[in-house]
């Protein structure tokens, strides 16, 4: 592997995290498939309503048998009978007639509109009292006015959510192909890393955190989280960790490590890989300029910096976009613009030209509307990201904001694929 600190932008990390192809196709019923992604075309099997709706209950009638209708002139109209919910209608539109409906129940034939029974009034068991006309289709929707048989309802690779799936549903569809999700091992590295369980840490130690917010991350996605463990700083422990990872999992991220230091050893562990190619180490953003990204056949490896702040901001900017790229996400920034919200800038905020800075921030409203304050703390500092509502990005062409500037701020809830 000759990319050794191959420093590369985040464009075109992004642009190689977009050629990924999306892993194979399944297939899973209506109730797993929200957050899923689609593998294949949705059409239209049939149209939707397949018949003539009632929106109000009241009575079908014909529009014109209620022209110049009023209050103080009512339209007198026959009993004409009573439409059954769920059923085929029997009664027949006749002139002159008016059919009681429900909402949702089938509109006779012979009918145009439904009167709201607000504006109707029985006379007597025969006659019925309209006192407000109605125009032709007023409170009905017409079969196929919804959707149209043929019609192309969802395209391959778009994001199911809950009311798509509704669509679904009334369209008799019980089963779609998604692509499957990519199932993830995290290895969080370093000699100094113990169990969170740990009581009373020792000198020099700290608890596991990269294994726990690098998962709940991966999880935010629709991904899953397979092997998760910690592993010390030895060559041949961590290739032997990457090769289980490799059988049985699609994704390796590896926290720590990813740096030039004496110790750090993710390069290395993937250079003792032979089917690996290593494609980025380094990138110029800031926090996490150290990542590496490497491919094994289709596998694809993260190395990620060890900070947390780094790790967190590093695997939400390119590692999740990797993730909806393998679920068949394409076509999109999704992992741009997800959630974002418009602020301003409530202090000056310097940056290097030539890097792309990522600046967590808080914000607060106010009676202009949002203000955004960065965050400052050490990459080391797990509470400052805690305190964030999100971040912002500094353009590597750009030499810093001003006090005032507008800024994109992206929600570090926000779901990556809406």
């Amino acid at each position: 592997m000759t990319n050794f600190l191959t420093v590369k932008t985040a464009e075109e990390v992004l642009a190689l995290i977009e050629g990924f192809e999306p892993l194979a196709p399944e297939r899973v019923g209506l109730h797993g498939a929200v957050g899923r992604i689609l593998a294949e075309a949705i059409t239209a099997p049939e149209s939707v309503p397949h018949f003539n709706r009632a929106l109000m209950d009241g009575f079908a009638v014909r529009a014109r048998d209620t022209f110049g209708a009023s209050e103080s002139q009512p339209a007198l109209l026959r009993d004409g009978g009573e439409v059954k919910m769920g059923e085929a209608c029997v009664p027949e539109g006749l002139p002159g007639n008016a059919i009681a409906i429900p909402t949702g129940a089938m509109v006779p034939a012979g009918t145009d509109s439904v009167v709201m029974i607000e504006y109707t009034s029985r006379l007597d068991s025969e006659s019925i009292e309209v006192m407000k006309p109605v125009a032709p289709g007023e409170n009905i929707l017409l079969a196929g006015e919804d959707i149209q048989a043929g019609q192309p309802v969802f395209s391959t690779g778009h994001f199911l959510r809950p009311q798509d799936i509704g669509v679904l549903a009334v369209l008799g569809i019980d089963s779609v192909k998604v692509y499957c999700k990519p199932r993830v091992a995290i290895l969080s590295t370093g000699d100094e890393i113990v169990p969170v369980s740990t009581i009373a840490l020792p000198p020099g130690k700290i608890r596991d955190i990269n294994s726990y917010t690098l998962a709940a991350q991966v999880l935010e996605v629709g991904a899953i989280t397979g092997t998760i463990e910690v592993v010390g700083d030895d060559l041949d422990c961590l290739v032997a960790a990457c090769r289980r990872a490799l059988a049985d999992h699609d994704v390796i991220l590896i926290s720590g490590g990813s740096s030039v230091g004496v110790r750090d050893l993710t390069v290395l562990a993937l250079d003792s890989l032979a089917e690996a190619d290593l494609l980025v180490h380094g990138v110029a953003v800031r926090p996490g300029k150290p990542t590496i990204l490497a491919r094994a056949g289709r596998k694809i490896l993260w190395g990620l910096p060890g900070h947390p702040i780094s790790a967190m901001t590093i695997c939400r900017t390119f590692v999740l976009p990797c993730l909806y790229s393998l679920q068949g996400l394409k076509g999109k920034p999704a992992w741009k613009d997800a959630g974002a919200e418009r602020a301003v800038l409530t202090r000056k905020l310097p940056s290097v030209h030539g890097r792309t800075d990522y600046v967590p921030v808080v914000l607060r409203e106010t009676p202009e509307g949002l203000a955004a304050t960065p965050v400052f703390g050490k990459s080391a500092m797990i509470g400052a990201l805690a305190r964030s509502d999100g971040y912002i990005v500094i353009d590597r062409h750009v030499e810093g904001l001003d006090a005032g500037a507008e800024v994109r701020v992206h929600l570090f809830h926000a779901n990556l694929g809406r």
